[in-house]
């Protein structure tokens, strides 16, 4: 696989469970789906030797022709802000989520091999007290080949909006964070 043929799709759902169903279904010629904000409801109810009605069984949309890749969390009512789906078509670069390295509930860190190269992708989004950037603060991460970093950054300014005419400190941390990976800030080109 070449890395430059790599089609990338990242869309904040704002917890819309339909607009997730559309993005797996009408996408398929995309390889990698970055989801922020999902919507996380009873898929269905399992039996219980507890309850008459049953175990309620909550997630998110699957779908067969992706791979979903998440977190577990520890507590019942915290629910994941960040969800990657994967074409299966890509299957054979054995995708793997890395929470060993990066774990926090806003962050997905996926890396994969592509000729016999690890590289990385990383899937963010920044609530409203920027709890992802404070956590990036406070660790230390040496990685190469991280193709990209993107998601729902939250953060009005004027760097990738011009309409806005004033610059956020928040931008300048995201700056600092990608310089560290080598990064660079890619503007959508109509």
């Amino acid at each position: 696989m070449i890395l430059k043929s790599l089609k990338i799709f990242s869309q904040n759902v704002h917890k819309n469970r339909l607009l997730v169903d559309t993005i797996l279904e009408n996408n398929k010629n995309i390889n990698i789906l970055f989801i922020q904000e999902p919507s996380w409801s009873i898929i269905c109810n399992i039996p219980s030797f507890i309850s008459e009605e049953g175990e309620k069984i909550v997630g998110v949309p699957n779908h067969p022709l992706w791979t979903m890749f998440a977190k577990t969390l520890n507590t019942e009512n915290e629910h994941l802000r960040v969800l990657t789906y994967i074409n299966i078509k890509l299957i054979r670069l054995c995708f793997s989520l890395r929470k060993d390295i990066l774990n926090h509930r806003d962050t997905n860190l996926l890396f994969f091999f592509n000729w016999g190269i690890i590289c990385f992708l990383i899937n963010i989004y920044l609530d409203d007290h920027k709890s992802t950037l404070k956590y990036f603060k406070n660790i230390e991460i040496n990685l190469n080949n991280i193709l990209i970093m993107t998601g729902y950054l939250n953060i009005r300014d004027n760097d990738w909006n011009l309409l806005y005419t004033y610059h956020s400190t928040h931008a300048d941390t995201i700056r600092k964070i990608a310089d560290s990976f080598n990064l660079e800030l890619s503007m959508l080109v109509d």
